[in-house]
């Protein structure tokens, strides 16, 4: 459903950050996707024999994360240490000093996939080698997928509305999203929100596995190619966003008088179970939208647009034929053949599943900022039967509103449109 927006009160971007194989730091992580790099490498985390992936996107930072506090370190997963640094760069960005604020006012907003997988299974080893006494007392909350939110809300008292989402993919859309209800809402005046993303223990390869999504190639310029016609599944990587949204009349307040952009229409839908396709939305005709389309036209609806006025679309891309095939076929449905610009950057660091789509929202507000589309990494050749405008290489032309779609494993779908802001 789209989010109901209280008349003349708006969500706008006013920090964000960058956590990514190709960079850390959003300043670092643009001029990667710009220069259509790839950060895609053989997995080094672990001994990959046995496992049915031999590329990923590592962020190269030692573990624990640097940067972060020891006494941290001890109680949290290296999915939640990307998240410490993401919140802080964010709130720097936005200059932002949380205890300068009313701690009621403030929220912390995040998504999650596979939680603190690495910390769980080390401390699930210790379990069944050594016995119950060797299990350290954060295993109970580490792992959890609110682990990260809770961390960030005691490290900058931020005590107004607080939560998780769960959606995989697609939850990185979902939890931004409700962020800006409690923004709009009035519930808060300044939430940090986004997701970050760290999956690449044997544990949490091996829940992957099961999608049957993974690439299995051993060539990092060809394991993940969305839209192409050698697409063979996906890379998984680690890394995402946090951002800081405001309410606009909150920002101006204090002085934010240039946001990166407003978070302008969230649109979210549930893939039928096979066979049911007809009866997934009421009223539809047999041959009636799809789920995605759906999202994306509750999204428009709820930003008060229409698709003559998204200016570029990112792309889920999940790299597997079937459901590129899917995603194109609602984009030229709704928008027309090659009707609207599409790019995929993630293609050249990894499906970072909930850091994944606040990444793309945060590269969506630079290009909006800079006037340029980033490109789907070199390599990617698209297939001419998606008739689908892929961008493989910069493109300036002028940007008002960006279209970011993100579609999460087990059928979830989310829509959320991004809208520069003018004073």
């Amino acid at each position: 459903m789209p989010d109901t927006v209280t008349a003349g009160r708006r969500a706008v971007v006013t920090g964000i950050s960058a956590i990514a194989p190709s960079g850390t730091g959003a300043r670092e992580f643009w001029r990667a996707v710009l220069e259509g790099r790839n950060a895609l490498g053989p997995l080094s985390r672990f001994d990959a024999d046995g496992f049915p992936v031999r590329v990923a996107g590592e962020v190269p930072v030692e573990d624990p994360v640097p940067g972060v506090d020891p006494r941290l370190t001890l109680q949290t997963d290296r999915w939640s240490q990307f998240a410490l640094l993401a919140g802080e760069e964010a709130l720097r960005d936005a200059r932002v000093r949380p205890g300068d604020l009313p701690p009621l006012g403030m929220g912390v907003i995040t998504a999650s996939s596979s939680g603190g997988n690495a910390f769980g299974q080390r401390e699930i080893e210790a379990l069944w080698s050594k016995g119950p006494r060797h299990v350290g007392p954060y295993q109970s909350i580490a792992w959890f997928y609110a682990a990260t939110t809770g961390q960030l809300s005691i490290r900058h008292g931020m005590k107004g509305p607080c939560g998780v989402v769960v959606a995989e993919q697609a939850g990185g859309l979902d939890a931004i999203a409700q962020a800006r209800r409690a923004l709009v809402r009035g519930d808060a005046a300044m939430v940090l929100t986004g997701g970050t993303e760290a999956p690449l223990s044997p544990y949490a390869l091996t829940c992957q596995s099961t999608s049957g999504r993974l690439s299995g190639s051993a060539d990092p310029e060809r394991a993940y190619l969305p839209f192409d016609t050698a697409a063979r599944g996906h890379v998984p990587g680690e890394g995402g966003a946090l951002l800081v949204l405001e309410a606009d009349d909150t920002a101006r307040a204090r002085g934010a008088d240039r946001p990166y952009g407003e978070i302008a229409g969230h649109g979210a839908t549930f893939d039928p179970p096979p066979g049911t396709a007809s009866r997934a939305l009421p009223g539809a005709a047999s041959h009636g939208p799809t789920a995605l389309r759906r999202a994306v036209e509750l999204a428009l609806a709820d930003a008060g647009a229409v698709p003559g006025d998204i200016d570029v679309v990112f792309a889920d891309a999940a790299g597997v034929p079937e459901a590129d095939r899917a995603e194109a076929r609602c984009l030229a449905e709704v928008f027309g053949p090659r009707g609207v610009p599409v790019t995929a950057p993630k293609a050249g660091y990894g499906r970072l599943y909930a850091g994944g789509a606040p990444l793309d929202v945060v590269t969506a507000l630079l290009a909006l900022r800079e006037q340029v589309i980033p490109p789907t990494p070199r390599g990617v050749v698209p297939d001419a039967g998606h008739r689908v405008d892929l961008v493989t290489r910069p493109r300036e032309t002028p940007l008002r509103t960006a279209l970011v779609l993100a579609r999460g494993f087990g059928g979830f779908n989310s829509a959320l449109v991004v809208r520069a802001v003018t004073r």
